[in-house]
């Protein structure tokens, strides 16, 4: 989960406006698609009885459509959409969702009672209805970054007839497996520092599991720092989400308070969760995408994954070089031709 970067940048947006550097005056709106067949849309509809909000947008409406489901959770990517999906215009309708608790869907009587890993499944299989009935699709495509695997693996697991085929950036595969491997890892990095301090540091957190959601987070630091985590810093990533038309200044203090919220309500529910025995096979076509650097989600994790995991209708797995947890951001061209041959091999 990387819900604790996202809750840092809102911190810094959160500064930004009170030092009086808001963001552009013109909000709540996307920039239009030039074309007669384009579509672009930011729209709020109803799902699990709760106004959500989404944004749509591709140069074509008529192309697939491909839902995009977010980090965190909390960590709501509507306002650096510019940058990671940009590209991707150009061959499918692109569906970015703010989840509930998240962005402009975590108004302030948000009730996070709400937030179970069923809900969540049943809001995103939801909105696959909204769309796919709007677009006129059979089939969509399904993605998800990070918790949105946790999301996206059981949607296409429940209702493969739904989906044209599930990617899976970052897949969430074992928590406490995970999270042995990084500490791990966390050893060897802080030992090769040559700094006591460094090795201090480590030996405080201790090794896993975080069975705690706080150490957890002091775990995602450690990670983080030591370049396993996110692969661009918040320097890179505010000016881009400062820019979005589609947040207004309310809308970034709502994406703070569920960046920081991040998945406390439902730890216990979706931190010992394992797709070894929860799902040993899919029938749709699965992509895994990693980098393989990333020690949040590891790649050693995926692949073992990978080789266990049944699915008669095509799996591949495609490792990122030089990339750790989100390569969309870190290499976006490499990703959308990726994306793009996806789209060609499943057609």
């Amino acid at each position: 989960m990387d819900t604790w970067k996202w809750g840092l940048l809102g911190l810094s947006l959160a500064v930004l406006l009170l030092l009086g550097l808001p963001p552009r005056p013109e909000c709540g709106w996307t920039e239009p698609i030039s074309g007669a067949d384009a579509i672009a849309s930011l729209e709020a509809v109803n799902l699990g009885g709760m106004m959500q909000w989404i944004l749509i947008r591709g140069v074509d409406r008529e192309d697939p459509v491909l839902l995009w489901l977010h980090g965190g959770p909390g960590a709501a990517e509507m306002p650096i959409a510019r940058r990671s999906t940009r590209a991707l215009e150009e061959h499918f309708v692109v569906v970015h969702w703010d989840q509930r608790g998240a962005g402009k869907s975590n108004p302030p009587d948000f009730d996070e009672a709400t937030m179970t890993f069923e809900q969540y499944v049943e809001d995103a299989h939801e909105l696959t209805g909204i769309l796919k009935e709007r677009f006129g699709q059979e089939a969509i495509y399904l993605m998800g970054s990070s918790w949105g695997t946790q999301l996206g693996i059981r949607l296409a697991d429940r209702w493969p007839e739904d989906y044209a085929a599930y990617i899976a950036v970052g897949q969430v595969v074992d928590h406490l497996r995970a999270e042995e491997l990084g500490y791990a890892w966390l050893v060897e990095r802080a030992a090769a520092t040559g700094s006591d301090s460094a090795v201090r540091e480590v030996e405080q957190l201790g090794p896993a599991p975080y069975l705690d959601h706080d150490r957890y987070v002091q775990f995602a630091k450690r990670v983080e720092s030591y370049g396993g985590g996110m692969d661009l810093g918040i320097a890179q990533l505010l000016p881009i989400a400062l820019r979005a038309p589609e947040y207004c200044l309310a809308d970034y203090v709502r994406w703070l308070r569920g960046s920081n919220r991040g998945s406390g309500p439902m730890w216990d529910e979706v931190h010992p969760d394992s797709l070894f025995s929860a799902i040993p096979r899919l029938d749709v076509p699965v992509y895994f995408l990693s980098g393989e650097k990333d020690m949040n989600t590891p790649v050693q994790l995926v692949r073992e994954y990978f080789e266990r995991l049944e699915a008669p209708r095509g799996k591949e797995l495609i490792v990122f070089e030089d990339t750790a947890h989100t390569p969309y951001l870190s290499q976006d061209a490499a990703f959308c031709d990726v994306m793009v041959r996806i789209l060609h091999a499943v057609d």
